[in-house]
């Protein structure tokens, strides 16, 4: 029985850890390679890729990325 409840512990923080290395960035330039650079140069300091989520051209571009490692 302590087996089973070490191994559901141990998966439980497994799961946290690996969902705590996504992270959300976003960006507002005028023009849509404005914001991609930004989030480039985002993705570049912390050590990752990314992914843009998502991209609204309005009066500016807002623009969201999920960083990948």
């Amino acid at each position: 029985m302590k087996t089973i409840k070490t191994f559901v512990v141990v998966a439980a923080l497994s799961l946290i850890s690996s969902a705590s290395f996504a992270q959300t960035v976003t960006a507002t330039a005028s023009t849509l390679d404005g914001a991609e650079a930004q989030i480039a140069a985002k993705a570049k300091m912390a050590g990752s890729g990314y992914s843009i989520t998502e991209a609204y051209a309005g009066n500016q571009v807002h623009m969201t990325a999920q960083l990948t490692k």
